[in-house]
């Protein structure tokens, strides 16, 4: 089975009640760990790469381990670009053998945002490329994705079919209340979902799937880990997992999932070379790494995303 697209994934995902997890993959222990897990529980699976992972592991090393998941395992899996700053990168990818990609327009003003987002879906389509758009800035750090809490803005649910309509998206990212990164809010704040947009902007693009960006929990398991081991963050709080399915039952096919895999990896290497100091074979620490992944991927495919048996 070749890569697939996204376009298949989100009619069964919007019919059926339930989201594809789209994992962002930066080397070939967290993508086994991913395609493990998705064996595991026959899920359908995006695993997305950015601009950072593509500077870091090189596109063409990342395109084979991906491809290498899809022959060790059958699965649909789609490979994605996740948050594409320009035309230029999504070429590069769309050349490069992604089957998805994601122009993110939204710190553009809204005219140019159509325009740039409008030339990337035509020549993604013409080369049989599905393309995610982005309407709305969600606050955080994520690689170059860098906005304050005050330049974050929800997204306008009257802009949602005049955006779709010009420019020809598969699907569409919106800001409700998710976060890039693991410090989503502040202490003592009270995470909350905008569902009341959600559902306006589900009313205004009947069947359209809609993807939640910044929506890993930041699962407390791992965060205590990490400070046991000389970490500092005892305030990471993130989404909970009950608002991330109850998106997940509604119009949202696709929901990001990134700080909780490098908090998974990177407790279980602090934990494992703690308890064995004398240890520096990579395979020894990146073996436990590879498991916490895989158990964190089966955790919110059956927990939130609710894909499990759909592949």
């Amino acid at each position: 089975m070749p890569l697939v697209t996204t376009k298949e994934m989100f009619a069964g995902a919007y019919g059926g009640g339930y989201a594809i997890g789209a994992f962002n993959v930066n080397n070939m222990e967290i993508i086994q760990g991913i395609v493990q897990a998705g064996q595991k529980l026959n899920a359908p699976l995006i695993l997305q790469v950015s601009k950072g992972a593509r500077a870091y592991a090189n596109h063409t090393y990342l395109v084979k381990l991906v491809e290498a998941a899809v022959l060790e395992t059958g699965l649909p899996i789609a490979l994605h670009l996740d948050h594409g700053p320009d035309f230029a990168t999504c070429k590069s990818c769309i050349d490069g053998g992604f089957t998805s990609v994601m122009i993110d327009g939204s710190h553009l003003p809204y005219e140019e945002n159509v325009a740039e987002t409008k030339r990337v879906v035509e020549y993604a389509h013409a080369h049989g490329v599905t393309v995610e758009g982005e309407l709305g800035q969600l606050a955080g750090v994520e690689d170059d994705v860098q906005v304050s809490a005050e330049d974050a803005s929800y997204t306008k649910p009257e802009q949602v079919e005049d955006f779709v309509g010009r420019t020809g998206v598969d699907s569409l990212a919106i800001a409700i209340g998710t976060s890039h990164g693991a410090f989503k809010f502040k202490p003592g704040q009270k995470p909350r979902l905008r569902f009341d947009i959600l559902e306006e902007v589900a009313r205004r693009l009947p069947g359209f799937p809609i993807v939640l960006h910044g929506a890993s929990s930041v699962v407390p398991e791992f965060v205590a880990i990490i400070n046991q081991y000389g970490g500092a963050m005892d305030d990471a709080v993130g989404i909970p997992e009950d608002m991330l399915r109850d998106a997940a039952r509604r119009a949202v096919c696709k929901i990001n999932i990134d700080s909780d895999l490098r908090l998974a990896m990177t407790a279980a290497i602090r934990k494992y070379l703690a308890e064995n100091p004398g240890h520096f074979d990579p395979r020894q620490y990146l073996a436990p790494a590879r498991a916490a992944i895989q158990g964190m991927v089966e955790h919110k495919i059956e927990a939130v995303l609710g894909c499990g048996g759909k592949a």
